[in-house]
């Protein structure tokens, strides 16, 4: 009795010195965004059993390329409703990969979105152009989702920033999205530039614009790029700047 009582004590008391530890491990795993993908019974009726025990074994990379074939294949038949439920399952298994992100908000927001609005079994323009608008905003949905799980990186930033531009009216949210971009270490050089170009076009926010592309202007000539200096100019005219305040200042008149 006395040989397993000092047993449980000795479990007891090693528990209580491992307790920190892992919990130290789970909140190190957690930071590096370890546990942003479920496997769940779900996951396993989707990709097959065979699939998900890989998956479990931790062959995860092996099961998301071969997804990752069956989406081009798919992609290649114009199956878009299968695209993106591969795309889906790549990312679960893959959520730290912002290039699977980045092909399945694609294949969504421009390749599917653009053969939606020419689908020629699709004789109403009203049906088409709402199809479009749908997998356009699933493309969006989709970034998103890939930002929550990337969330320190700029790269998805980007191209939400760019999808915002290029598909949709939402130019204060394609400001924000690149500017958000440019905040991190690896952005791009231009993505500072875009989103004050963006927010040229968020109505009444020119003045507000204005300024900042002064700003921008005056930190030095490699930032002088000819589009900066359009938006400064037509900003000018819009604002009705002061001829002797403006950058652009007009030519005199000869006689």
């Amino acid at each position: 009795m006395n040989r397993i009582a000092a047993v449980l004590v000795a479990l007891l008391v090693f528990g209580a010195a491992k307790l920190p530890l892992e919990q130290s491990l789970h909140n190190a795993h957690r930071a590096a965004y370890f546990h942003s993908a479920t496997l769940n019974l779900t996951l396993r009726e989707q990709i097959g059993q065979g699939a998900f025990l890989a998956a479990l074994s931790g062959f995860r990379g092996v099961i998301a390329d071969f997804l990752s074939l069956q989406a081009a294949a798919a992609w290649e038949n114009t199956q878009w409703s299968r695209v993106i439920f591969l795309y889906n399952q790549i990312t679960t298994l893959q959520p730290r990969s912002t290039l699977n992100w980045e092909m399945g908000a694609w294949y969504m927001a421009f390749d599917a979105a653009q053969a939606a609005l020419d689908d020629p079994k699709q004789p109403r323009q009203t049906l088409r152009e709402k199809a479009r608008r749908a997998f356009i905003q699933q493309g969006r949905e989709f970034l998103e989702r890939g930002i929550r799980n990337n969330p320190d990186r700029s790269v998805l930033y980007n191209r939400l920033g760019f999808l915002l531009m290029e598909k949709t009216n939402d130019h204060l949210g394609a400001s924000q999205a690149y500017a958000k971009a440019a905040e991190f270490p690896d952005c791009m050089g231009y993505e500072k530039r875009f989103a004050l170009y963006e927010l040229c076009r968020v109505p009444g926010r020119e003045s507000e614009a204005y300024k900042l592309l002064l700003k921008l202007y005056w930190s030095g000539p490699s930032e002088r790029t000819p589009m900066l200096l359009s938006r400064i100019q037509a900003l000018e005219e819009k604002l009705h700047i002061p001829p002797e305040q403006r950058v652009y200042k007009p030519a005199a008149k000869t006689q």
